[in-house]
């Protein structure tokens, strides 16, 4: 059995300790970005966007993929629905709709990032 000095136990508890996050913060890294909700953009016609959710991309080119998916589906009109890829994703579309509403979650996906959102539109 080894006697340590306090001191050297100190030395020792921060060097592991220090070594510890060092591979922590390499996992963290190689890691892919979780999920983020984000804020929404301002719905361009009649209506809104109600969430936005994002993985492995950020905010800003969720709000970019959500206008882009937005100004597709209104080309045909304002109950349209946009068969092309806007900005590389590709977008599946579930709604639930009356004759005066449309409600519906949008999940974009490009490899593996992946862009959703929900939007409420007054037709």
């Amino acid at each position: 059995m080894t006697v340590c000095s306090p001191r050297a136990r100190i030395r020792a508890l921060s060097l592991s300790l220090g070594l510890a996050l060092a591979s922590g913060a390499a996992l963290g890294a190689a890691a892919p970005a979780s999920a983020a909700s984000c804020s929404t953009p301002k719905y361009p016609g009649s209506g809104y966007f109600t969430s936005l959710k994002v993985a492995g991309t950020g905010c800003a080119t969720g709000r970019k993929v959500t206008l882009a998916h937005y100004r597709c589906r209104v080309r045909q009109g304002p109950r349209g629905r946009c068969t092309s890829t806007v900005l590389q994703f590709k977008c599946t579309e579930r709604r639930n709709s009356i004759p005066t509403e449309i409600n519906a979650r949008v999940t974009c996906k490009r490899g593996s990032r992946t862009v959703t959102y929900t939007y409420q539109q007054n037709t």
